[in-house]
């Protein structure tokens, strides 16, 4: 039997239409950071680790004076992985893989925190992410991904553990080596943990990409292909930092599947 926990890894307080490109700037709003555990027969997967703790308390020390300009770290003591999984009754060692949708500081912040997974990233992202400037305007922060954790490097669609249950699939466009995860739990059980191939609901209803992305042709062919899984597949697809979502959303120790 599969299970699928939403757990809460922080909060961010940014501008609306850095999310939705047809907005009229100056509308700050207040998005949820989600991390998703999947529990598998063969092990635990963690899908993202969230904001790092430090960014909460020293954001200008952790972030850095640029981004902060940009965005408001909003997360309550708790709001991250580690304290999240205590929730479930879990330590960061009885997580067998992490797999980073990508390397921005909000989906692989608290990756240090578990030295003894495998992480699961696509090789044109960590490659991008460890050539600053290498791709223009994609320059993650070292501090929040390179530790001496085992990177296991994709390329393409990977089947985490074998049986089609987990997979995850590549969503590139918001940055180069961008993925998603399609939970298979039972024949009428399918989901889809978007992170920010897809922010929102509405950016998938109404098509409208953001503002921070890659490349808005091989984005907008990601976000096609997710809406395909929602709409004629039939999967459950749960968005990136979707805040009348989330509200909806069962949290840990309840799961979403």
């Amino acid at each position: 039997m599969i299970s699928v926990f939403a757990l809460c890894t922080g909060s961010i307080e940014l501008d609306r239409a850095s999310m939705l490109s047809d907005l009229a700037p100056g509308q700050p709003w207040t998005v949820p950071v989600l991390s998703f555990l999947v529990d598998h027969p063969r092990g635990r997967l963690l899908f993202d680790t969230g904001v790092h703790c430090q960014a909460r308390l020293d954001p200008v020390g952790r972030l850095g004076p640029e981004r902060v300009k940009r965005l408001t770290v909003k997360s309550k003591e708790g709001d991250d992985a580690v304290p999240q999984l205590a929730r479930l009754g879990l330590k960061p060692d009885d997580v067998r893989y992490v797999a980073n949708s990508h390397l921005h500081f909000d989906h692989c912040g608290g990756n240090e925190f578990f030295p003894r997974a495998t992480f699961l990233v696509q090789r044109p992202e960590l490659d991008a992410a460890r050539r600053p400037g290498f791709v223009p305007g994609y320059s993650p922060s070292p501090i929040d991904f390179e530790h001496p954790l085992d990177y296991q490097m994709l390329d393409g669609e990977h089947d985490v553990f074998g049986d089609g249950a987990v997979v995850l699939i590549p969503t590139y466009g918001h940055t180069p080596g961008h993925q998603s995860l399609f939970v298979r739990a039972g024949k009428q059980a399918q989901m889809v943990c978007a992170s920010d191939a897809c922010y929102t609901r509405d950016n998938m209803d109404r098509d409208v990409l953001p503002k921070i992305l890659w490349d808005a042709s091989v984005m907008r062919d990601s976000l096609a292909t997710l809406r395909t899984l929602r709409d004629q597949a039939g999967a459950t697809m749960f968005y990136g930092h979707d805040p009348a979502q989330w509200q909806t959303m069962p949290r840990v120790p309840a799961p979403v599947i």
